[in-house]
């Protein structure tokens, strides 16, 4: 027989059992984060390291033999994986042609996007792939977007990712254009990127007119985290 004290105790229990579970968020709607999201994760990996085109440019005098870097900074930052990018014509490392920070976040459940900032006073940065440690100084808002200027990528099959920017949104005023495009496509150990000019016409004023440029791993990044 169920008496009054047992019946409160009870309620009690009860009551600590229904709200504890209302509050548990099942594992599996919990969002991702850099550290669980396995694709973002090996997308970042492939990304980081250090690439040439001299293959390439031994091949065809169309094409530079560059060097390309990219490095993780920010490690302790849980909105993504932050790289610094810098790019070279061999033998004119010491000045770089191109340097960037990318932000690399998880767009849907089946795209990515590479952010592309610019630093302030970037020549502080040349080199800065040999002591990732110089952006302590830094913060993201202390940098500035190039709005429109973002890839996106998707997983085209379990060994390679391809993306672009989008239209005509990401605006230029080199050499006369009006806008850039880029294109990327990232392997484990292979990237491909074709960067281009257009004026208001349509026509192509700066960029490799064959095809986009081929770097080849050459050693790995150090590690995201």
């Amino acid at each position: 027989m169920c008496t009054p004290t047992s019946r409160v105790l009870f309620s009690i229990l009860m009551g600590a059992f229904l709200s504890a579970s209302a509050l548990a968020v099942p594992e599996t709607d919990a969002p991702a984060t850099p550290q669980t999201d396995r694709e973002l994760t090996r997308l970042a990996e492939w990304m980081t390291g250090y690439f040439n085109s001299a293959e390439q440019a031994a091949a065809d005098s169309a094409y530079y033999d560059i060097r390309l870097r990219m490095v993780p900074i920010w490690r302790d930052r849980l909105d993504g994986y932050w790289l610094y990018v810098e790019q070279a014509v061999v033998r004119m490392e010491h000045r770089p042609y191109r340097q960037r920070v990318y932000h690399v976040t998880r767009a849907s459940e089946d795209t990515f996007e590479s952010a592309v900032y610019e630093l302030p006073n970037p020549l502080r940065f040349v080199g800065a792939w040999r002591q990732p440690g110089l952006f302590a100084s830094l913060t993201p808002d202390s940098l500035e977007i190039r709005t429109g200027c973002s890839i996106i990528l998707r997983k085209t099959d379990k060994h390679t990712y391809e993306g672009s920017t989008q239209d005509q949104e990401c605006l230029s005023s080199l050499r006369g254009a009006s806008y850039a495009t880029s294109e990327v496509i990232i392997r484990k150990d292979q990237l491909m990127s074709w960067d281009r000019g257009f004026d208001e016409e349509g026509n192509q004023v700066w960029g490799a007119t064959k095809g986009g440029y081929a770097f080849k791993r050459l050693s790995k990044g150090s590690r995201l985290r």
